[in-house]
């Protein structure tokens, strides 16, 4: 086999696959540990503390889940609003309090550096209800039946 034909290549279940950042079974267990204590810091920020931005007053945000990337740098937090579906115009002032709420994260988490926090919207429980919406269908019922 010719040294370069392979060139470019990242075999994510070998070694270079785990120094490129791409581990060949998932995440790894301190970064599962790590995910949930910043969801649950995160979770606590929203409940307990008022934001100065106008667009956050009395919002009741509710964080779902949280990844976190191989190196503990950065964080994404899949946000919802419960009963509502626009947690989506929430992202603009979500990016806006991150750096306060990154602040707060580190005096709430024993990491030598807290992570950067990324919005996304969680749109698990909206796909959910639409399956199941289409499962109730008399069209698809009629067919499992």
């Amino acid at each position: 086999m010719s040294r370069h034909s392979s060139r470019g290549k990242v075999n994510a279940a070998g070694p270079a696959g785990k120094l490129a950042g791409q581990p060949a079974s998932g995440p790894s267990q301190r970064q599962l540990r790590v995910a949930e204590e910043v969801r649950r810091v995160l979770a606590d920020l929203f409940a307990r503390t008022e934001f100065r931005d106008p667009e956050l007053v009395d919002v009741r945000i509710t964080v779902t889940e949280v990844r976190i990337s191989p190196d503990l740098k950065h964080a994404t937090a899949f946000v919802a609003r419960l009963g509502r579906s626009d947690v989506e115009t929430l992202l603009p002032a979500l990016k806006r309090v991150a750096p306060f709420l990154r602040s707060r994260l580190s005096t709430g988490l024993r990491l030598r550096v807290a992570p950067e926090i990324h919005f996304q919207p969680d749109t698990a429980l909206d796909y959910a209800m639409e399956v199941d919406a289409l499962l109730r269908h008399p069209d698809v019922a009629r067919d499992l039946d």
